[in-house]
């Protein structure tokens, strides 16, 4: 059985050549590397979500500039919680310019940083780079 779509947000944040990724600690995805994101709150925006997602995991202050891409993301991990549901969540991608702060891992990221294009970390959440390659060519 696949859960209902969830809503949720990316924040696509890049500073020079390089971009910001958070590893994250709960599952889906745990201990895999990507964006600081997650589910829109009922009521909320999607330039908030994404800001207020990037603030919770990294403590990084950014502003919302436009929405990248939209993104499937079915995982084959079973939630435990849900009576072993699949993970379904429709990722609005948001691409964000840096305004202030240094990345420290907080909320549900284990660990957050800036990495080159070139040489970004293990493991990666799939689909990280050609979001970034879109970010790029923004």
């Amino acid at each position: 059985m696949i859960k209902l779509p969830c809503p949720a947000v990316l924040a696509v944040l890049r500073r020079n050549e390089e971009v910001l990724l958070v590893r994250r600690r709960n599952p889906p995805n745990a201990g895999a590397w990507g964006y600081p994101g997650g589910r829109i709150e009922s009521g909320e925006t999607i330039a908030a979500a994404a800001l207020r997602e990037l603030r919770e995991e990294t403590g990084v202050e950014a502003e919302f500039v436009r929405v990248l891409t939209a993104l499937d993301s079915i995982s084959d991990e079973r939630d435990s919680a849900a009576d072993g549901a699949l993970w379904h969540y429709v990722l609005v991608a948001c691409l964000c310019r840096w305004r202030a702060g240094e990345p420290v891992a907080a909320d549900d990221a284990l660990e957050a940083g800036w990495f080159p294009l070139s040489a970004l970390p293990a493991p990666l959440i799939e689909r990280v780079r050609a979001v970034a390659r879109l970010a790029q060519e923004s």
